[in-house]
Protein backbone atom coordinates (compact mmCIF):
# COMPACT_ATOMS: atom_id res chain seq x y z
CA UNK A 1 0.00 0.00 0.00
CA UNK A 2 2.76 2.34 0.72
CA UNK A 3 4.74 1.86 -2.40
CA UNK A 4 1.48 2.43 -4.45
CA UNK A 5 0.40 5.72 -1.94
CA UNK A 6 3.91 6.40 -2.88
CA UNK A 7 3.74 6.41 -6.72
CA UNK A 8 0.45 8.46 -6.60
CA UNK A 9 2.33 11.42 -4.52
CA UNK A 10 4.62 11.50 -7.30
CA UNK A 11 2.65 11.57 -10.45
CA UNK A 12 -0.19 14.06 -8.46
CA UNK A 13 3.76 16.38 -7.63
CA UNK A 14 4.92 15.91 -11.35
CA UNK A 15 1.27 16.91 -12.45
CA UNK A 16 1.52 20.76 -9.90
CA UNK A 17 4.85 21.54 -11.34
CA UNK A 18 7.42 20.34 -8.91
CA UNK A 19 10.68 18.92 -10.97
CA UNK A 20 11.98 16.90 -8.18
CA UNK A 21 10.03 14.66 -5.36
CA UNK A 22 12.07 13.14 -2.57
CA UNK A 23 11.00 10.99 0.83
CA UNK A 24 13.25 10.55 3.86
CA UNK A 25 12.39 9.33 7.26
CA UNK A 26 11.77 12.08 9.63
CA UNK A 27 12.90 10.10 12.31
CA UNK A 28 16.37 8.70 11.58
CA UNK A 29 19.09 10.27 13.17
CA UNK A 30 21.31 13.44 11.62
CA UNK A 31 24.22 15.28 12.10
CA UNK A 32 22.40 18.28 10.35
CA UNK A 33 21.67 19.62 14.23
CA UNK A 34 25.24 19.82 14.90
CA UNK A 35 26.44 21.59 12.37
CA UNK A 36 23.51 24.04 12.69
CA UNK A 37 24.72 24.54 16.07
CA UNK A 38 28.81 25.34 14.79
CA UNK A 39 27.25 27.89 12.36
CA UNK A 40 25.70 29.70 15.36
CA UNK A 41 28.49 29.14 17.60
CA UNK A 42 30.82 31.11 15.31
CA UNK A 43 28.35 34.11 14.76
CA UNK A 44 27.78 32.90 11.15
CA UNK A 45 23.86 33.69 11.68
CA UNK A 46 25.12 37.47 11.92
CA UNK A 47 21.78 39.40 13.25
CA UNK A 48 19.65 36.58 12.22
CA UNK A 49 18.43 35.94 15.68
CA UNK A 50 15.95 33.57 14.78
CA UNK A 51 18.06 30.89 14.03
CA UNK A 52 19.65 31.00 17.76
CA UNK A 53 16.37 31.16 19.19
CA UNK A 54 14.45 27.95 17.74
CA UNK A 55 18.20 25.93 17.57
CA UNK A 56 16.35 22.71 19.27
CA UNK A 57 12.98 23.21 17.55
CA UNK A 58 15.44 23.18 13.92
CA UNK A 59 17.64 20.50 15.32
CA UNK A 60 15.74 17.96 13.53
CA UNK A 61 12.25 16.85 12.32
CA UNK A 62 10.32 15.11 15.41
CA UNK A 63 12.12 18.63 17.67
CA UNK A 64 9.23 20.36 15.30
CA UNK A 65 6.75 17.66 15.29
CA UNK A 66 7.30 14.72 17.21
CA UNK A 67 4.80 12.27 15.27
CA UNK A 68 6.20 12.86 12.12
CA UNK A 69 6.98 9.89 10.12
CA UNK A 70 8.07 10.62 6.88
CA UNK A 71 9.55 14.45 4.97
CA UNK A 72 8.15 14.29 1.67
CA UNK A 73 10.56 17.14 -0.01
CA UNK A 74 9.53 19.28 -3.13
CA UNK A 75 11.64 20.85 -5.48
CA UNK A 76 10.24 23.66 -8.30
CA UNK A 77 12.51 24.87 -10.79
CA UNK A 78 13.56 28.47 -11.31
CA UNK A 79 15.99 28.64 -13.74
CA UNK A 80 16.23 31.92 -15.74
CA UNK A 81 16.47 31.98 -19.20
CA UNK A 82 20.25 33.28 -19.73
CA UNK A 83 22.86 33.60 -17.08
CA UNK A 84 22.09 37.03 -14.79
CA UNK A 85 26.00 38.03 -14.35
CA UNK A 86 26.47 39.81 -16.74
CA UNK A 87 23.59 42.18 -15.88
CA UNK A 88 26.29 42.74 -12.77
CA UNK A 89 28.26 45.12 -15.89
CA UNK A 90 25.38 47.68 -16.33
CA UNK A 91 26.20 49.77 -13.17
CA UNK A 92 23.55 52.65 -13.69
CA UNK A 93 21.20 49.40 -13.21
CA UNK A 94 20.03 47.91 -9.63
CA UNK A 95 20.20 43.75 -9.94
CA UNK A 96 17.34 42.21 -7.84
CA UNK A 97 17.83 38.23 -7.49
CA UNK A 98 16.33 36.07 -9.91
CA UNK A 99 14.30 34.14 -7.29
CA UNK A 100 13.23 37.85 -6.22
CA UNK A 101 12.00 39.40 -9.48
CA UNK A 102 9.10 37.14 -10.08
CA UNK A 103 6.03 37.07 -7.93
CA UNK A 104 6.76 35.86 -4.00
CA UNK A 105 7.62 31.72 -4.63
CA UNK A 106 6.14 31.17 -0.59
CA UNK A 107 2.75 31.98 -2.10
CA UNK A 108 2.88 29.76 -5.24
CA UNK A 109 4.81 26.93 -3.51
CA UNK A 110 2.83 26.51 -0.52
CA UNK A 111 -0.67 26.60 -2.38
CA UNK A 112 0.43 23.96 -4.64
CA UNK A 113 1.70 21.58 -1.63
CA UNK A 114 -1.50 22.46 0.26
CA UNK A 115 -2.93 20.95 -2.50
CA UNK A 116 -0.66 17.67 -2.46
CA UNK A 117 -1.20 17.69 1.06
CA UNK A 118 -5.01 17.22 1.71
CA UNK A 119 -4.73 14.99 -1.26
CA UNK A 120 -2.80 12.45 0.85
CA UNK A 121 -4.30 13.87 4.17
CA UNK A 122 -7.31 12.14 2.60
CA UNK A 123 -6.13 9.10 0.43
CA UNK A 124 -3.49 8.18 3.42
CA UNK A 125 -5.96 9.12 6.32
CA UNK A 126 -2.80 10.45 8.04
CA UNK A 127 -2.24 14.09 9.60
CA UNK A 128 0.40 16.86 7.57
CA UNK A 129 1.88 19.94 7.66
CA UNK A 130 3.22 21.92 5.07
CA UNK A 131 6.23 24.02 5.17
CA UNK A 132 7.67 26.74 2.91
CA UNK A 133 10.92 28.42 3.94
CA UNK A 134 9.45 30.03 7.09
CA UNK A 135 9.19 27.27 10.16
CA UNK A 136 11.90 25.81 11.34
CA UNK A 137 12.81 22.95 9.68
CA UNK A 138 15.86 23.00 8.06
CA UNK A 139 14.81 21.74 4.23
CA UNK A 140 17.77 22.13 2.31
CA UNK A 141 19.78 19.06 4.07
CA UNK A 142 15.96 17.36 4.44
CA UNK A 143 15.93 18.01 0.68
CA UNK A 144 19.86 16.13 0.20
CA UNK A 145 18.65 13.20 2.07
CA UNK A 146 15.51 12.71 0.64
CA UNK A 147 17.41 12.44 -2.92
CA UNK A 148 16.33 15.81 -4.59
CA UNK A 149 20.03 17.11 -4.63
CA UNK A 150 22.97 17.46 -2.67
CA UNK A 151 23.97 20.50 -0.79
CA UNK A 152 27.28 22.35 -2.53
CA UNK A 153 29.88 24.05 -1.14
CA UNK A 154 27.79 27.55 -1.70
CA UNK A 155 25.36 25.24 1.34
CA UNK A 156 22.51 25.53 -1.08
CA UNK A 157 21.20 22.59 -2.79
CA UNK A 158 22.21 21.54 -5.94
CA UNK A 159 20.82 19.53 -9.09
CA UNK A 160 21.81 17.51 -11.59
CA UNK A 161 19.04 18.12 -13.25
CA UNK A 162 18.03 21.43 -12.12
CA UNK A 163 21.16 22.92 -11.59
CA UNK A 164 21.18 25.20 -8.09
CA UNK A 165 18.23 27.50 -9.06
CA UNK A 166 15.64 25.89 -7.07
CA UNK A 167 12.72 26.48 -4.30
CA UNK A 168 12.06 24.09 -2.08
CA UNK A 169 8.67 23.10 0.01
CA UNK A 170 7.98 20.07 2.44
CA UNK A 171 5.34 18.24 4.12
CA UNK A 172 5.40 16.38 6.93
CA UNK A 173 3.20 13.79 7.65
CA UNK A 174 2.36 10.39 9.93
CA UNK A 175 1.85 8.12 6.91
CA UNK A 176 5.27 5.81 6.63
CA UNK A 177 6.37 6.17 3.16
CA UNK A 178 9.40 4.24 1.67
CA UNK A 179 12.51 6.54 1.72
CA UNK A 180 14.64 7.36 -0.96
CA UNK A 181 17.99 7.11 -1.20
CA UNK A 182 19.93 10.21 -0.42
CA UNK A 183 21.55 12.15 -3.46
CA UNK A 184 25.90 11.86 -3.25
CA UNK A 185 28.02 14.68 -3.74
CA UNK A 186 29.03 16.06 -6.92
CA UNK A 187 31.07 18.98 -6.44
CA UNK A 188 34.26 16.90 -7.06
CA UNK A 189 36.96 19.61 -7.29
CA UNK A 190 35.19 22.47 -8.58
CA UNK A 191 35.30 25.62 -6.44
CA UNK A 192 33.72 28.08 -8.56
CA UNK A 193 30.98 29.32 -6.21
CA UNK A 194 33.75 29.79 -3.71
CA UNK A 195 35.87 31.70 -5.85
CA UNK A 196 33.31 33.98 -7.33
CA UNK A 197 31.99 35.72 -3.94
CA UNK A 198 32.24 39.38 -3.71
CA UNK A 199 33.03 39.67 0.06
CA UNK A 200 34.78 35.98 0.85
CA UNK A 201 31.42 34.85 2.96
CA UNK A 202 32.82 31.18 2.05
CA UNK A 203 35.48 30.99 5.14
CA UNK A 204 35.62 27.26 3.64
CA UNK A 205 33.77 24.87 1.44
CA UNK A 206 30.05 24.24 2.51
CA UNK A 207 30.61 27.17 5.26
CA UNK A 208 28.79 30.23 4.98
CA UNK A 209 29.20 33.59 7.13
CA UNK A 210 26.03 35.43 6.27
CA UNK A 211 27.92 38.96 8.53
CA UNK A 212 29.90 38.62 5.26
CA UNK A 213 27.27 37.33 2.14
CA UNK A 214 25.80 39.87 -0.01
CA UNK A 215 22.33 38.27 0.44
CA UNK A 216 22.37 38.97 3.70
CA UNK A 217 23.06 42.29 4.01
CA UNK A 218 20.74 43.16 1.13
CA UNK A 219 17.96 41.98 2.48
CA UNK A 220 18.20 40.98 6.08
CA UNK A 221 20.09 43.18 7.58
CA UNK A 222 18.14 46.16 9.00
CA UNK A 223 20.73 48.60 9.88
CA UNK A 224 23.82 50.17 7.90
CA UNK A 225 25.53 47.92 5.85
CA UNK A 226 29.45 47.43 7.32
CA UNK A 227 31.56 50.18 4.98
CA UNK A 228 34.10 47.30 3.76
CA UNK A 229 31.46 45.28 2.03
CA UNK A 230 29.71 48.26 0.21
CA UNK A 231 32.22 48.57 -2.97
CA UNK A 232 32.00 45.15 -3.51
CA UNK A 233 28.12 45.32 -3.56
CA UNK A 234 28.07 46.80 -6.52
CA UNK A 235 25.01 47.12 -8.43
CA UNK A 236 23.19 44.30 -6.58
CA UNK A 237 20.00 45.93 -4.42
CA UNK A 238 18.07 42.36 -3.77
CA UNK A 239 19.90 39.41 -3.16
CA UNK A 240 22.81 38.16 -4.49
CA UNK A 241 23.04 34.97 -7.28
CA UNK A 242 27.06 34.89 -8.22
CA UNK A 243 27.66 31.46 -6.38
CA UNK A 244 24.58 30.00 -7.90
CA UNK A 245 24.57 31.39 -11.42
CA UNK A 246 28.65 29.68 -11.27
CA UNK A 247 27.88 26.14 -10.73
CA UNK A 248 28.44 24.11 -13.60
CA UNK A 249 25.67 22.27 -13.16
CA UNK A 250 23.37 25.13 -14.18
CA UNK A 251 23.93 24.25 -18.06
CA UNK A 252 22.23 20.95 -17.52
CA UNK A 253 19.21 23.23 -15.95
CA UNK A 254 16.38 24.36 -18.76
CA UNK A 255 14.63 27.73 -17.95
CA UNK A 256 11.70 27.41 -15.90
CA UNK A 257 8.69 27.45 -17.94
CA UNK A 258 5.89 27.88 -15.16
CA UNK A 259 3.61 30.67 -15.88
CA UNK A 260 3.03 31.07 -12.34
CA UNK A 261 6.62 31.78 -11.29
CA UNK A 262 7.38 33.26 -14.35
CA UNK A 263 10.42 36.00 -14.51
CA UNK A 264 9.75 39.97 -14.89
CA UNK A 265 12.66 41.51 -17.25
CA UNK A 266 11.29 44.27 -15.70
CA UNK A 267 12.01 44.01 -12.00
CA UNK A 268 15.67 42.16 -12.77
CA UNK A 269 17.59 45.37 -14.01
CA UNK A 270 15.98 48.45 -12.86
CA UNK A 271 17.05 52.19 -13.55
CA UNK A 272 18.80 53.55 -9.76
CA UNK A 273 17.51 57.14 -10.57
CA UNK A 274 14.11 56.01 -10.54
CA UNK A 275 14.29 53.61 -7.93
CA UNK A 276 16.14 56.41 -5.52
CA UNK A 277 13.17 58.06 -6.19
CA UNK A 278 10.47 55.54 -5.11
CA UNK A 279 8.83 56.92 -1.83
CA UNK A 280 6.67 54.44 0.60
CA UNK A 281 3.40 54.21 -1.77
CA UNK A 282 5.68 53.76 -4.87
CA UNK A 283 7.94 51.15 -3.34
CA UNK A 284 4.98 49.00 -2.19
CA UNK A 285 3.50 49.10 -5.35
CA UNK A 286 5.92 48.62 -7.74
CA UNK A 287 6.81 45.18 -5.75
CA UNK A 288 3.45 44.22 -4.79
CA UNK A 289 3.06 40.64 -4.83
CA UNK A 290 7.00 40.11 -4.78
CA UNK A 291 9.91 39.07 -2.35
CA UNK A 292 11.63 42.50 -2.64
CA UNK A 293 8.07 44.05 -0.82
CA UNK A 294 8.86 42.22 2.43
CA UNK A 295 12.40 44.06 3.07
CA UNK A 296 10.42 47.20 3.22
CA UNK A 297 11.59 50.45 1.93
CA UNK A 298 14.14 51.64 3.52
CA UNK A 299 16.30 49.20 3.23
CA UNK A 300 15.40 48.67 0.01
CA UNK A 301 16.51 52.44 -0.87
CA UNK A 302 19.50 52.21 1.26
CA UNK A 303 20.74 49.48 -0.96
CA UNK A 304 20.31 51.71 -4.15
CA UNK A 305 22.25 54.54 -2.70
CA UNK A 306 24.94 51.94 -2.25
CA UNK A 307 24.58 51.06 -6.12
CA UNK A 308 24.70 54.30 -6.78
CA UNK A 309 28.16 54.83 -4.90
CA UNK A 310 29.16 51.84 -7.13
CA UNK A 311 28.01 53.85 -10.68
CA UNK A 312 29.43 56.45 -13.18
CA UNK A 313 27.12 59.18 -15.10
CA UNK A 314 25.85 62.31 -13.75
CA UNK A 315 22.34 61.22 -13.32
CA UNK A 316 23.41 58.74 -10.58
CA UNK A 317 25.63 61.51 -9.20
CA UNK A 318 22.13 63.27 -8.87
CA UNK A 319 20.51 61.19 -7.72
CA UNK A 320 22.32 60.29 -4.83
CA UNK A 321 22.88 63.96 -3.89
CA UNK A 322 18.83 63.93 -3.80
CA UNK A 323 18.80 60.83 -1.44
CA UNK A 324 20.40 63.21 1.08
CA UNK A 325 17.17 64.39 1.79
CA UNK A 326 15.32 61.45 2.37
CA UNK A 327 13.27 61.06 5.49
CA UNK A 328 15.05 57.87 6.10
CA UNK A 329 18.72 58.38 8.06
CA UNK A 330 19.17 54.58 7.00
CA UNK A 331 18.99 55.78 3.42
CA UNK A 332 20.59 59.19 4.21
CA UNK A 333 23.44 57.75 5.80
CA UNK A 334 24.24 55.60 2.59
CA UNK A 335 23.83 58.49 0.09
CA UNK A 336 26.75 60.39 1.94
CA UNK A 337 28.73 57.20 1.45
CA UNK A 338 28.30 57.22 -2.35
CA UNK A 339 28.53 60.79 -2.50
CA UNK A 340 31.76 60.07 -0.66
CA UNK A 341 32.83 57.81 -3.08
CA UNK A 342 32.10 59.55 -6.05
CA UNK A 343 33.60 62.84 -5.57
CA UNK A 344 36.81 64.03 -5.20
CA UNK A 345 38.18 64.84 -1.72
CA UNK A 346 37.77 68.69 -2.48
CA UNK A 347 33.86 68.90 -3.81
CA UNK A 348 32.96 66.08 -0.83
CA UNK A 349 34.54 68.64 1.09
CA UNK A 350 32.73 71.71 0.00
CA UNK A 351 29.34 69.49 0.28
CA UNK A 352 30.48 68.17 4.31
CA UNK A 353 31.00 72.11 5.02
CA UNK A 354 27.41 72.87 3.79
CA UNK A 355 25.42 69.99 5.60
CA UNK A 356 27.10 68.71 7.87
CA UNK A 357 26.40 71.01 10.77
CA UNK A 358 22.29 70.52 10.05
CA UNK A 359 22.50 66.76 10.16
CA UNK A 360 21.28 65.32 13.66
CA UNK A 361 21.17 62.00 13.32
CA UNK A 362 24.33 59.86 14.61
CA UNK A 363 24.58 57.45 11.16
CA UNK A 364 24.81 60.40 9.14
CA UNK A 365 27.37 62.28 11.84
CA UNK A 366 29.55 58.82 11.33
CA UNK A 367 29.23 58.98 7.28
CA UNK A 368 29.99 62.25 7.20
CA UNK A 369 33.36 62.24 9.09
CA UNK A 370 34.95 58.98 8.22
Amino acid sequence: MTATLKSQLLERANALGFGAVGVASAQEPWSAGERLRQFIALDHHAGMGWLAETIERRAHPTALWPQARSAIMLATSYAPPENPLPLLNQRERGVVSVYAARKDYHDVVKGRLKELAGWLAATAASEVKVFVDTAPLMEKPLAARAGCGWQGKHTNLVSREHGSWLFLGAILTQAELPPDEPEQDHCGSCTACLDICPTAAFPAPYQLDARRCIAYLTIEHDGPIPEVHRAAIGNRIFGCDDCLAVCPWNKFAAASQDQKLSLREDLQAQNLVDLAALDEPAFRTRFAGTPVKRTGRNRFVRNVAIALGNAEGKETLAAAHTLLDDPSPLVRGAAIWALRRRLDAPAFQRLKDSRAVHEQDPQAAREWGA
